[in-house]
Protein backbone atom coordinates (compact mmCIF):
# COMPACT_ATOMS: atom_id res chain seq x y z
CA UNK A 1 0.00 0.00 0.00
CA UNK A 2 1.01 3.83 -0.82
CA UNK A 3 0.66 6.31 1.47
CA UNK A 4 1.09 9.95 0.43
CA UNK A 5 0.95 12.95 2.55
CA UNK A 6 -1.44 15.34 0.96
CA UNK A 7 -1.19 19.65 0.58
CA UNK A 8 -2.50 19.07 4.50
CA UNK A 9 0.85 16.60 5.35
CA UNK A 10 -1.81 15.11 8.48
CA UNK A 11 -4.25 13.76 6.12
CA UNK A 12 -3.14 11.28 3.94
CA UNK A 13 -4.16 9.35 0.54
CA UNK A 14 -3.60 5.66 0.83
CA UNK A 15 -3.66 3.71 -2.48
CA UNK A 16 -4.01 -0.12 -1.92
CA UNK A 17 -2.24 -2.63 -4.30
CA UNK A 18 -4.99 -3.97 -6.54
CA UNK A 19 -4.27 -7.45 -8.06
CA UNK A 20 -6.72 -8.38 -10.45
CA UNK A 21 -7.73 -11.02 -13.44
CA UNK A 22 -10.96 -12.18 -15.62
CA UNK A 23 -12.12 -13.43 -12.50
CA UNK A 24 -12.16 -9.95 -10.76
CA UNK A 25 -9.33 -7.75 -8.03
CA UNK A 26 -8.06 -8.58 -4.54
CA UNK A 27 -6.74 -5.70 -2.20
CA UNK A 28 -5.90 -5.57 1.31
CA UNK A 29 -7.51 -1.96 2.46
CA UNK A 30 -6.60 -2.07 6.45
CA UNK A 31 -3.16 -3.46 8.28
CA UNK A 32 -2.65 -2.06 11.42
CA UNK A 33 1.05 -2.43 11.45
CA UNK A 34 1.08 0.14 8.35
CA UNK A 35 -0.92 2.35 9.95
CA UNK A 36 0.77 2.42 13.16
CA UNK A 37 3.96 2.95 10.86
CA UNK A 38 1.99 6.09 9.52
CA UNK A 39 -0.04 7.17 12.35
CA UNK A 40 1.14 5.93 15.17
CA UNK A 41 -0.99 5.18 18.66
CA UNK A 42 -4.60 5.32 16.44
CA UNK A 43 -6.71 2.71 16.77
CA UNK A 44 -10.66 2.14 15.58
CA UNK A 45 -13.65 1.46 17.74
CA UNK A 46 -15.81 1.98 14.96
CA UNK A 47 -17.35 0.99 10.88
CA UNK A 48 -19.71 2.89 9.52
CA UNK A 49 -21.42 2.10 5.83
CA UNK A 50 -23.39 5.38 4.30
CA UNK A 51 -25.18 5.44 0.65
CA UNK A 52 -26.08 8.51 -0.86
CA UNK A 53 -27.72 10.01 -3.93
CA UNK A 54 -25.97 11.89 -6.50
CA UNK A 55 -25.65 15.86 -5.68
CA UNK A 56 -25.61 15.07 -1.71
CA UNK A 57 -23.34 16.81 0.44
CA UNK A 58 -22.75 15.71 3.79
CA UNK A 59 -20.49 17.71 6.33
CA UNK A 60 -18.48 19.45 7.27
CA UNK A 61 -18.63 17.49 10.32
CA UNK A 62 -16.35 16.87 13.76
CA UNK A 63 -16.46 16.14 17.05
CA UNK A 64 -15.21 18.59 19.82
CA UNK A 65 -14.67 16.82 22.96
CA UNK A 66 -14.92 13.28 21.08
CA UNK A 67 -12.80 14.41 18.41
CA UNK A 68 -12.63 11.52 15.72
CA UNK A 69 -10.10 10.16 13.08
CA UNK A 70 -11.69 8.59 9.90
CA UNK A 71 -10.27 6.84 7.21
CA UNK A 72 -12.77 6.73 4.24
CA UNK A 73 -13.17 4.63 1.30
CA UNK A 74 -15.75 4.21 -1.39
CA UNK A 75 -16.82 0.75 -2.28
CA UNK A 76 -19.67 1.61 -4.87
CA UNK A 77 -19.69 5.14 -6.92
CA UNK A 78 -17.20 8.44 -6.76
CA UNK A 79 -17.12 10.98 -4.10
CA UNK A 80 -15.00 14.27 -3.40
CA UNK A 81 -13.66 13.67 0.06
CA UNK A 82 -13.04 16.83 2.01
CA UNK A 83 -10.68 17.43 5.15
CA UNK A 84 -10.61 20.99 6.76
CA UNK A 85 -8.02 21.74 9.38
CA UNK A 86 -9.58 22.85 13.00
CA UNK A 87 -6.84 22.75 14.46
CA UNK A 88 -6.16 26.58 15.79
CA UNK A 89 -2.17 27.10 16.27
CA UNK A 90 -1.75 24.59 13.45
CA UNK A 91 0.46 25.96 9.73
CA UNK A 92 -2.94 24.69 8.19
CA UNK A 93 -5.68 26.16 10.43
CA UNK A 94 -8.51 26.84 8.47
CA UNK A 95 -7.11 24.99 5.11
CA UNK A 96 -8.92 22.23 3.52
CA UNK A 97 -7.90 19.31 1.10
CA UNK A 98 -9.82 16.97 -0.92
CA UNK A 99 -9.67 13.90 -3.06
CA UNK A 100 -12.08 12.50 -5.29
CA UNK A 101 -12.50 8.71 -4.10
CA UNK A 102 -14.36 5.97 -6.22
CA UNK A 103 -14.59 2.61 -6.75
CA UNK A 104 -12.85 1.95 -9.42
CA UNK A 105 -9.64 4.24 -8.15
CA UNK A 106 -9.95 2.49 -4.41
CA UNK A 107 -8.15 5.01 -2.81
CA UNK A 108 -8.34 6.04 0.73
CA UNK A 109 -8.54 9.43 2.60
CA UNK A 110 -7.43 9.36 6.15
CA UNK A 111 -8.90 12.27 8.04
CA UNK A 112 -6.96 12.89 11.09
CA UNK A 113 -8.56 14.06 14.75
CA UNK A 114 -9.04 18.01 14.89
CA UNK A 115 -10.01 18.07 11.06
CA UNK A 116 -13.92 18.43 9.96
CA UNK A 117 -15.33 15.72 7.18
CA UNK A 118 -17.48 15.96 4.98
CA UNK A 119 -17.96 14.69 1.25
CA UNK A 120 -20.18 15.77 -2.06
CA UNK A 121 -21.55 12.40 -4.07
CA UNK A 122 -20.85 13.14 -7.85
CA UNK A 123 -21.96 9.77 -9.34
CA UNK A 124 -25.45 8.86 -9.78
CA UNK A 125 -24.91 7.03 -6.27
CA UNK A 126 -22.05 6.26 -3.94
CA UNK A 127 -21.27 3.97 -0.76
CA UNK A 128 -18.88 4.67 1.46
CA UNK A 129 -17.55 2.78 4.40
CA UNK A 130 -15.39 4.59 6.89
CA UNK A 131 -13.31 3.34 10.32
CA UNK A 132 -13.62 5.81 12.88
CA UNK A 133 -11.41 6.17 15.81
CA UNK A 134 -13.95 7.12 18.02
CA UNK A 135 -17.64 6.87 19.09
CA UNK A 136 -20.21 9.02 17.40
CA UNK A 137 -21.27 11.13 19.87
CA UNK A 138 -24.26 13.32 18.31
CA UNK A 139 -24.72 16.14 21.31
CA UNK A 140 -20.94 16.78 20.52
CA UNK A 141 -20.91 17.31 16.71
CA UNK A 142 -20.37 20.55 15.17
CA UNK A 143 -20.99 21.48 11.36
CA UNK A 144 -19.26 24.20 9.31
CA UNK A 145 -20.78 25.69 6.35
CA UNK A 146 -19.70 23.74 3.31
CA UNK A 147 -19.43 27.13 1.15
CA UNK A 148 -18.08 29.34 3.83
CA UNK A 149 -15.92 31.35 1.27
CA UNK A 150 -12.97 31.40 4.24
CA UNK A 151 -12.60 27.55 3.44
CA UNK A 152 -11.93 28.18 -0.04
CA UNK A 153 -13.19 24.53 -1.07
CA UNK A 154 -13.63 24.29 -4.63
CA UNK A 155 -16.57 21.95 -4.61
CA UNK A 156 -16.73 19.90 -8.28
CA UNK A 157 -20.65 20.32 -8.50
CA UNK A 158 -22.19 18.34 -10.94
CA UNK A 159 -23.44 20.76 -13.88
CA UNK A 160 -27.01 20.54 -14.14
CA UNK A 161 -27.91 20.22 -10.51
CA UNK A 162 -29.06 23.04 -8.01
CA UNK A 163 -27.13 23.29 -5.46
CA UNK A 164 -26.12 20.30 -3.40
CA UNK A 165 -28.60 18.67 -0.92
CA UNK A 166 -28.00 19.45 2.33
CA UNK A 167 -29.37 17.98 6.09
CA UNK A 168 -31.10 21.29 7.98
CA UNK A 169 -28.07 20.79 10.20
CA UNK A 170 -25.60 21.07 7.35
CA UNK A 171 -28.15 23.81 6.08
CA UNK A 172 -27.37 25.67 9.06
CA UNK A 173 -23.67 24.90 9.49
CA UNK A 174 -21.53 27.51 11.00
CA UNK A 175 -18.85 29.54 9.51
CA UNK A 176 -15.56 29.16 10.33
CA UNK A 177 -14.79 32.42 12.08
CA UNK A 178 -17.61 31.45 14.72
CA UNK A 179 -16.96 27.62 14.63
CA UNK A 180 -15.06 26.64 18.03
CA UNK A 181 -12.05 24.94 17.14
CA UNK A 182 -9.30 22.46 18.60
CA UNK A 183 -5.91 23.61 20.42
CA UNK A 184 -3.31 22.48 17.16
CA UNK A 185 -1.10 20.76 20.21
CA UNK A 186 -3.33 18.69 22.12
CA UNK A 187 -6.41 18.29 19.93
CA UNK A 188 -8.74 19.09 22.40
CA UNK A 189 -11.23 22.04 22.33
CA UNK A 190 -9.53 25.43 22.18
CA UNK A 191 -10.70 27.79 24.97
Amino acid sequence: MKITPTAIPDVLLLEPTVHGDHRGFFMETFRQSLFDENVPGTSFVQDNHSKSAQGILRGLHYQLNQPQGKLVRVVAGEIYDVAVDMRQGSATFGQSVGALLSADNHQQLWVPPGFAHGFYVISESAEMVYKCSDYYAPGDEFSLLWNDPALKIDWPLVAGLPEPVLSDKDRQGLLLRDAPVFDAATTRPST
